[in-house]
This record gives C-alpha cells, sequence and structure tokens, in this order.
C-alpha cells in the first residue's frame, strides 16, 4: 500500500522514494542507519520518522519544521501521541493513563526546563546535522531512540516537545504485545545506562548539573528505581510487614503519600479518573516485569536484545474480531504467567493473615492486587484474537 502510493507521488513530479530491506540487522536501528546511507539522504536537511501505525496530520511539517529552522541550536522537535483505540479495552484506557502522563509531565517539563528528554522514537524530526554529530544510530541496545537522544543531549543539542501536536497511533491492545513492549522499553533503558555511564561522566560539554540530571534523575530514578520501588515495596515488603507484626509501618508512608501522588498522575487522563484502582492495580502487576527486565539490562543476562515488533491489531482486525465472542487462546502456556501467579499467591496468603490476626485493613488492598495478579497471570486481560 505505501509503494502503491509512492508511486502515485513520484508520477506527479513529487521526489519521493519507496525503500525496503531483506533483513532485520540492527532492527529498528539498523533499517534507519541503512536508510540514511542512500545517496539521496546526504541532500537532506531533517529527516522525519513514524512508525507503521501512526497517522500524522497534513499541516505536522507546517507545526514542526519551522521551529528547527528558527532555531540553529535545536536537534529534535517531538510530538505527542494520540491513541485511536483506548476505548477498546480496559488494558487500553490504562496504558493511555501512563503515556498521558508521559507527555503531559515528564515531556513537557523536561522541554519548557530546557533540561533533557528522551526521543519517543517516533512523530519526532531530526536536524540531520545533530543526528550525524551524536554519531548516528547504534544498535546497541533496543532502545536506539534514548541512545540518541542521550549522546546528542552530550554534544549540546537542545529538544523540543510540541505538546499541542498529536499525532494518531495504535496501543497494543493483546497482553503478550503489551508485556514484549514493557520488556523492551524496561531492558533498554537500564542496559543504555550502563553502557553511557562513564561516557556521560567524562564528557566535558555539558555541566555537572545537566550530567546529574541525566545520570540521577532520567535513568537511575526514572528508569530503575522507580520499577524495583512499585513491586518490592508494594507487592513485597508491605504484605511481608502483616506476617511480622513486630514491624509497624506509618500509614503516611504506605497509603496517604502515594495516594496523593498516584491522583495527581492520573490528573493527566481526567476521562478515566474513575479507573484509578484499576490503573493502580495493573501497574503494580506490570512492574513486576517491568523490575525483571530493569535487572536483565543492568546485567546484561538473557533477553537483553530481545527485539519483538510490538503487534498491532489494526482496524481491518478490530472490524473483523468486534463480534467475535472472547475465547482465550487454544496454547496454555501463552495465557499462563507463572510469576503472576506465584506473588498473587503470597498476597492472598498474606491476606488471609491480615484477616485472621491482623489489626488493620490492609487485606482489603491484599485481596484487590492479589486478584490483578491473578488475572494477568490467567491471560485474562486486554483482547482476545481468536486464532
Amino acid at each position: 500500500m505505501v509503494e502503491i502510493e509512492c508511486r502515485r507521488w513520484a508520477e506527479k513530479g513529487v521526489n519521493i522514494k519507496y525503500e525496503t530491506r531483506n533483513n532485520r540487522n540492527g532492527y529498528k536501528a539498523g533499517a534507519l542507519r541503512d536508510g540514511l546511507k542512500k545517496d539521496y539522504a546526504e541532500d537532506c536537511e531533517f529527516v522525519i520518522i513514524f512508525d507503521a501505525d501512526f497517522q500524522p496530520e497534513e499541516d505536522f511539517l507546517w507545526r514542526t519544521i519551522p521551529y528547527l529552522l528558527t532555531n540553529p541550536e535545536l536537534g529534535l522537535v517531538q510530538a505527542r501521541w494520540k491513541f485511536v483505540n483506548a476505548d477498546e479495552c480496559l488494558m487500553t484506557r490504562l496504558q493511555e493513563m501512563s503515556l498521558d502522563y508521559h507527555f503531559s509531565v515528564e515531556q513537557e517539563v523536561g522541554s519548557s526546563t530546557c533540561s533533557f528528554f528522551g526521543f519517543n522514537g517516533t512523530a519526532g524530526v531530526w536536524r540531520m546535522r545533530a543526528l550525524n554529530d551524536a554519531g548516528g544510530w547504534k544498535d546497541r541496545t533496543t532502545v536506539e531512540d534514548m541512545d540518541l537522544a542521550v549522546r546528542a543531549s552530550l554534544k549540546g543539542w537542545k529538544f523540543l516537545f510540541v505538546g499541542d501536536l498529536a499525532v494518531k497511533n495504535e496501543l497494543p491492545s493483546t497482553f503478550k504485545a503489551y508485556r514484549y513492549q514493557q520488556h523492551r522499553w524496561s531492558c533498554g533503558p537500564a542496559n543504555l545506562f550502563r553502557k553511557m555511564l562513564k561516557e556521560i561522566i567524562m564528557c566535558e560539554r555539558v555541566s555537572i548539573w545537566k550530567k546529574w540530571h541525566v545520570i540521577y534523575a532520567f535513568f537511575f530514578v526514572r528508569k530503575i528505581i522507580a520499577h524495583w520501588v512499585t513491586f518490592f515495596f508494594y507487592c513485597i515488603v508491605i504484605p511481608a510487614t502483616i506476617l511480622v507484626p513486630e514491624v509497624h509501618l506509618p500509614r503516611l508512608l504506605a497509603i496517604y503519600l502515594p495516594a496523593g501522588i498516584t491522583i495527581l498522575n492520573a490528573a493527566s487522563t481526567l476521562r478515566s479518573i474513575h479507573l484509578l484502582v484499576f490503573w493502580i492495580l495493573f501497574e503494580n502487576v506490570m512492574s513486576l516485569h517491568r523490575s525483571k527486565a530493569a535487572i536483565i539490562g543492568l546485567l546484561e543476562a538473557n533477553r537483553v536484545n530481545e527485539w519483538v515488533v510490538t503487534e498491532k491489531l489494526g482496524n481491518t482486525m478490530k472490524q473483523k474480531y468486534t463480534k467475535a465472542p472472547k475465547r482465550p487462546r487454544s496454547r496454555i502456556g501463552e495465557r499462563v504467567q507463572i510469576l503472576e501467579l506465584l506473588v498473587g499467591l503470597y498476597l492472598l496468603h498474606c491476606a488471609i493473615y491480615n484477616i485472621l490476626f491482623g489489626q488493620n485493613h490492609f487485606f482489603i488492598y491484599l485481596l484487590l492486587q492479589a486478584g490483578a495478579f491473578f488475572i494477568v497471570g490467567l491471560g485474562y486481560v486486554g483482547t482476545f484474537v481468536p486464532n
């Protein structure tokens, strides 16, 4: 379809090329690197990147290129994402809440304060000079977009996030696809942190404050510690205090402060504020996968460079299966998640102990969280696609 469209514009005299490759070497980074090796790419001043499911509006270039033309220090203009299938199922609604917070807070704050923020891998415009100055695309991790953004930032290039420019795209609606995506998004940054820590410290072109921001705030806190705290504190430590009554956990630390922060985060998607409890429970479940992926990335263990293309059902598949009965996939191994079931059993045990011997009402949270782990562990989450 893309080839036919390119051919149609070429017949009208537009300078357009359609290129493919017959291998997956380097995955997305390899494809981008090979594309920029073409002779005609040497005459280009900017490169715009879209993933296959992204649908930019006709005025996308008119609303991005002027920033680059008026500010020669600007290396990247990043647009936000708008999700066309957010209402497909509960899991896509919860994903929308997480990503809206990422764009509305993390990206917006990073841009408005002129501090570092990461490239999202798509819906962005790079200045070719900045891209080449940073060393081009590298396939040493599964987050080639973040790798390039960090290197370009260390070279002194500035980034801009255009929050009022949204590009339509699709969220993964099957749990299997979402799990693989989250593994890549959590393992890659941790592995990149391991590979670039010395390079960031030794860089002489940026201030100590910016080095500290990239190392501590961007990588260590957001990409590693946040996952570990979410899982180990709320799914391991708090339940463990139920079994050891001598340990007193202040409610301010365990309930009120985290609840306040979570409500502020959810405010980025007011239309889904009533799903706040489901969001918390689901994010705690996913923190198990993210924590494991972060450890794999730091240790460069097995699956560190695993790249599975995120499966998107697309409009055709949605229409085909809209009225199809929701039935489990036939292969039990693809549905059942052993780790989630084990954690669910642990939380259920703690909840029962709290009901029998406890002096507080933590069992309410523990039962809800155990139920969330069981639901995910048995594969009853997301969209079911008949074989």
